[in-house]
């Protein structure tokens, strides 16, 4: 996946241009994560870019977006569960560290991960996890995508 939808990942949503869109939720975008050593890792993207804080949102807004990151954590939930025996739970984060942009983390969580960071937050990982091109999002990850937006499409129905 190449281009300039990186540069602006809210905007290229919304013209159907970012091509990690899982499916338009209520307050944002459910997108698979850029990285997948941990699969099925996925965010949940705020629809309008100037947002930088839950805060800044009206009420109404501000629950709908939540409702959205639970329910995208329970679609990797169910999708993880039932492709990986070794499923244990998901992470959800809204840090707001980097990207200025309200977004929020679903991590997958896996028995076989090395088990110095098993209990940790997914940050501590080396940073080769999230350079490195074998976990790179790709075309291995379709079923994977394809799972988790089924799920949400029954979620939501």
């Amino acid at each position: 996946m190449t281009g300039d939808w990186r540069q602006d990942r809210i905007g290229s949503a919304r013209r159907g241009g970012n091509p990690t869109v899982l499916r338009r939720m209520e307050a944002g975008f459910a997108v698979i994560g850029d990285v997948q050593f941990l699969p099925g890792y996925s965010v949940l993207l705020v629809d309008d870019p100037a947002v930088r804080r839950l805060s800044e949102l009206p009420r109404g807004k501000r629950l709908a977006f939540l409702s959205d990151m639970e329910m995208l954590a329970e679609a990797v939930e169910r999708t993880c569960a039932q492709s990986d025996p070794a499923f244990r739970r998901v992470n959800l984060e809204i840090l707001g560290n980097t990207d200025p942009f309200l977004h929020a983390h679903v991590w997958p969580r896996f028995a076989w991960e090395p088990p110095d960071l098993v209990r940790k937050p997914v940050w501590l990982y080396p940073h080769e996890r999230w350079s490195d091109e074998r976990h790179r999002l790709g075309p291995r990850h379709d079923a994977l995508r394809r799972a988790i937006g089924e799920e949400l499409d029954r979620l939501r129905s």
